[in-house]
């Protein structure tokens, strides 16, 4: 592994579900990069534009394209991301969750609303790991996560984010989301070069600043799981939503779907 992963950062990702890896994808940021522009041109079924009307900039996101963007799927493979994410969740077992784009074009002042991610998917553990990274060099418009929030003892509120209203029917037994910075939460963020990437726990709570800037903002992001990830049923659609995986509660991903890396 040529990624430098220390003691100290495992245990800081394993205390505060946050870590910055410095360089994880250094060697692969023009890959990424066109591997994002076909996926820009070649949207996928989940591909969403996240301004409402009026909203100056853009913000597109989409996911799961793994299989047909093969720059995606030579990344994930061929680097250091697998043997990284099992030091830092401490599993022998390594799984392809997901991968996901979000582009923010100069401009853009809507941030990325404060969220959990283990909250809108179907897997349940604390060993996962998704690492955020920019294929632009980041000052203001980068990641922002709020340090020990993966021990937290409720889930925060799935919301949609464009109307802002709950994702699932039962909002009742999700915590509100939090305002980190009026309550005076740690947050951790960093400036960061492409190829960097921030890796952080599933529950870790988190947003980014809108991008306004004069550059573009492009982040490729890889969501992966560990010995202890399993299937948990949701009061909902689920994000992503994966139709007819036919899994039920308590099994392992299943792993035609969801590539074992590692283990």
């Amino acid at each position: 592994m040529a990624t430098t992963v220390t003691d100290e950062m495992v245990a800081t990702y394993q205390r505060e579900g946050v870590v910055l890896i410095k360089g994880l994808w250094a060697d692969w940021v023009d890959t990424l990069r066109d591997g994002i522009a076909r996926n820009m041109a070649e949207p996928g079924p989940y591909a969403a534009e996240n301004l409402k009307p009026g909203e100056g900039g853009r913000f597109f996101d989409d996911y799961c394209n793994w299989n047909r963007i093969p720059e995606f799927e030579t990344v994930i493979r061929q680097s250091d991301a697998a043997d990284v994410a099992a030091r830092l969740m401490a599993s022998q077992r390594v799984q392809l969750f997901h991968d996901h784009v979000l582009v923010k074009e100069p401009g853009t002042a809507k941030p990325t609303p404060w969220h959990q991610d283990g909250p809108y998917y179907f897997v349940a553990g604390q060993q996962t790991v998704s690492f955020w990274s920019p294929l632009d060099p980041v000052k203001e418009a980068s990641l922002r996560c709020v340090a020990g929030s993966h021990l937290w003892p409720k889930e925060v509120l799935p919301k949609r984010w464009l109307s802002d209203t709950s994702f699932y029917p039962d909002p009742d037994k999700y915590m509100a989301v939090p305002d980190p910075d009026a309550e005076g939460m740690p947050v951790r963020e960093w400036q960061m070069e492409p190829g960097d990437a921030v890796a952080f726990n599933y529950l870790t709570l988190h947003g980014a600043r809108g991008n306004e800037t004069g550059a573009r903002r492009r982040a490729f992001s890889l969501r992966l799981v560990g010995d202890d990830a399993a299937y948990v049923e949701r009061p909902g659609r689920t994000s992503p939503p994966y139709p007819g995986h036919d899994m039920q509660p308590g099994q392992r991903l299943r792993e035609d779907w969801f590539p074992v890396l590692r283990g």
